[in-house]
């Protein structure tokens, strides 16, 4: 950029402050960088440089990262081509970090953008420029750790002596004015939660439990005005929630425990029991899952990363094992993968077999073992199955798809779709069938239109006059209704089993020729 140069160098002005406060005045901290960086620009109009009238503040955001709305905007810009020269107050207003400075400059540099501080008369267009730039952030970092370290001191300091410094309130208290005060209506919900827990003894009868009874997570109310909070329980905020301390006057910090301002909301007695039967209940889970039968434990997963959990039922005296998403265990159906329930055996012994295969193994192994020790992890898709081997078997293959098995698979239906009797040529998938009613009207008249043809046939005083006397309907319905006794064998079976298509009743399947074929080509109907 030379002077006197004939070409306009558009110029953007950023700025920024690290808190929100005082933002409201007519004269702020960012109308002060934006007016000293404005008249910066005007003492070099001679260059050609010009203030685009777009502005990029970020009031209230750390230097600490690029997370910043108004950056963002800058930075799409910059890349747009619209910006030749980035003015800002001081060096610590882009960023106060090293490595997020060399990414900047690194950008700046590709789109053919210069950055300029007012306050130290340098510019990143020369080598000197880029050495103070270094220096002076790698002191704005120093400021930036040094300053951190305070802060987490004083914290500390204040959490010795049981003081709230902040943070997100428990279920049964508020906070106002950085003191914290019982919420009597969450405290009683907070009761009983823990009651219910050491009478159903199970996170996951205590989840149902709450669920049913309405009992919620906390809602709270962000600056933004937005609400937050109020969804069921799930496993994990419900297993910190019985954990917390909190409950009976005390803070965890770093592993002490320590007193705390904060009244007791929790019997103490009541909270050690918890912790007991919590203690309890996670060491039979490790020991029944070191015995369980369920071999993928651990490394069976669905395909949006929900790890999949062994489960089993009984119907009679038998045991039907599976996996099921973790999510449905904790409530949140809608988090769940394509694939939510696989039988454990199918899927047990598919993955067993494809890895002997795959790996032919030199010496006799048992299938714990195998699966212990060769399968990292296995992800259930609608189609396949995507098998993760264990790390040494990865090292030990040349390419990344020798250690990634892909094996065809596809979950068996629960129930069997009937295959309807269709026009030639119409298709299954949205065929509808026969309805219930109509069906079960059909059948039965099947079998009264057979009675009746069986008494014709056998008594001879008989007649179709004399049936519909003493049935109370027309000779013409007997009539119809014996014919129903002539339809083909392969259409009454549609019938009972309820595979005729939809509209198939008896007004329809009366009066029918006796030959079976033309049947179907009346009804246009094909034979299974």
């Amino acid at each position: 950029m030379k002077a006197g140069s004939a070409k306009s160098i558009r110029c953007a002005i950023y700025t920024r402050v690290s808190t929100d406060q005082r933002l409201e005045q007519d004269f702020n901290s960012l109308d002060a960088q934006y007016d000293a960086s404005q008249a910066y620009i005007r003492s070099q109009a001679h260059a050609g440089w010009t203030l685009l009238r777009a502005k990029y503040d970020d009031g209230g955001f750390s230097g600490g990262n690029t997370d910043r709305p108004a950056l963002q905007r800058l930075l799409e810009d910059i890349q747009a081509g619209k910006i030749d020269v980035v003015v800002v107050y001081k060096v610590d207003r882009l960023t106060r970090s090293l490595a997020d400075f060399a990414k900047l400059v690194e950008l700046f540099d590709k789109h053919n953008a210069s950055f300029v501080s007012v306050t130290q008369q340098f510019n990143t267009t020369s080598s000197m420029g880029r050495l103070t730039l270094n220096v002076l952030l790698s002191f704005a970092q120093f400021e930036r750790e040094v300053t951190s370290e305070r802060i987490r001191d004083k914290i500390s300091a204040s959490k010795r002596k049981g003081l709230w410094v902040g943070g997100m309130v428990p279920l049964g208290y508020d906070s106002k004015n950085r003191k914290i005060t019982v919420n009597e209506a969450e405290a009683e919900r907070t009761r009983t939660i823990f009651r219910s827990y050491l009478k159903l003894g199970s996170l996951n009868l205590l989840m149902a439990e709450l669920r049913k009874r309405g009992i919620v997570s906390k809602i709270r109310k962000l600056r933004t005005g937005d609400m937050v909070g109020g969804i069921p329980f799930t496993r994990g905020p419900l297993s910190h929630l019985l954990r917390n301390r909190f409950y009976i006057g005390e803070v965890s910090f770093k592993g002490e425990v320590l007193p705390g301002e904060q009244p007791a909301i929790l019997d103490r007695d009541v909270f050690e029991a918890v912790q007991i039967k919590l203690s309890e209940q996670a060491t039979n889970h490790t020991a029944t899952r070191m015995q369980s039968q369920a071999l993928l434990t651990g490394r069976l997963f669905d395909d949006r990363g929900n790890r999949m959990s062994p489960s089993h039922a009984r119907k009679g005296n038998a045991k039907y094992r599976y996996y099921l998403s973790s999510t449905l265990l904790n409530g949140a159906a809608d988090s769940a993968g394509s694939v939510r329930r696989v039988p454990a055996t199918e899927i047990e012994a598919l993955v067993i077999r494809s890895v002997r295969e795959h790996l032919k193994p030199a010496k006799p192994i048992d299938d714990r073992n195998l699966v212990e020790t060769h399968v990292a992890r296995v992800e259930v898709q609608p189609r396949e199955l995507i098998i993760q081997l264990a790390q040494h078997e990865r090292a030990n293959r040349k390419t990344s798809a020798e250690s990634c098995l892909r094996i065809a698979w596809h979950k068996t239906p629960a129930t069997r779709r009937r295959e309807i009797l269709l026009p030639e040529g119409a298709s299954q998938h949205n065929a509808r069938p026969i309805r219930a009613e109509t069906r079960a009207t059909l059948v039965a008249s099947i079998a009264r239109g057979r009675r009746w043809l069986d008494e014709l046939a056998t008594d001879a005083t008989a007649t179709a006059e004399r049936i519909a006397k003493r049935e109370g309907c027309t000779a013409r319905k007997v009539n119809m209704t014996i014919s129903l006794a002539f339809l083909a064998p392969d259409l009454i079976k549609a019938a009972i089993d309820g595979r005729l298509p939809h509209g198939m009743g008896v007004v329809r399947l009366a009066d029918l020729p006796a030959e079976w074929s033309k049947q179907h080509q009346m009804l246009g109907l094909s034979a299974l």
